[in-house]
């Protein structure tokens, strides 16, 4: 089975659909893009450990990791190796003898990024619906939005899912500080409360902030 290896370059929350996510996969080593569409749950998950950002209690996917290191497995990676009917399917592999566990590749990501393990997509899934930009800042169009977990967005609107890739570094100096204190300190709340969807939306909008003064 030939693959290709991948990296995330961005994560987007959609402005029209409730809970819907774009996580977007780029080649390592060429310039091809995958669109996914995923969950909330799974998008959060993705995003605080890629921010560095520690809820009080262990998510899902932490449990996961602890149990592997606990049982002294190791996650060799996970690779996204089909689509049936617009769903992407994917699997961990785990250990030195290849053993085979299938997820969703929201699952699969996020707990590779906690493995840190190299994340693949297969040579036939990639064909089938990843694209290449014209250049690094183009603009997806409708017809490069295939595929989901359980759909994909089909509103124009939405196209500027993927435009901006959501880890960019905070630069605070380009805001006035108390303002960026405040919105951080309400972000710090949500988490410590685990309202983690009032979390990502309070990071979003201190993104969106610093990105306009930029």
């Amino acid at each position: 089975m030939s693959k290709v290896q991948v990296e995330i370059l961005g994560l987007s929350a959609s402005p029209a659909s409730t809970g819907a996510y774009a996580l977007i996969l780029k080649e390592t080593h060429g310039s091809r893009r995958l669109p996914i569409v995923i969950g909330a749950f799974e998008a959060q998950a993705i995003a605080f450990e890629m921010e560095g950002i520690k809820p009080p209690r262990p998510l899902t996917h932490d449990l996961l990791k602890a149990l592997l290191d606990t049982l002294g497995s190791t996650l060799v990676e996970v690779c996204i190796n089909n689509l049936t009917d617009g769903t992407f399917h994917a699997q961990l592999v785990l250990d030195g003898d290849g053993v085979e566990v299938d997820a969703r590749p929201s699952d699969a990501v996020a707990l590779a990024v906690r493995c840190q393990a190299p994340i693949f997509v297969t040579d036939e899934v990639m064909d089938e619906v990843g694209f290449t930009p014209e250049d690094a800042d183009e603009e997806m169009d409708e017809d490069d939005m295939e595929g989901g977990e359980s759909g994909a967005f089909g509103d124009a609107e939405e196209d500027e899912l993927f435009q901006q890739p959501k880890f960019e570094k905070p630069k605070p100096e380009t805001m006035p500080t108390s303002k960026i204190d405040q919105l951080r300190a309400l972000m710090n709340k949500a988490i410590s409360s685990e309202d983690y969807e009032r979390a990502a939306q309070l990071r979003d909008e201190i993104q969106k902030m610093l990105g306009a003064s930029q």
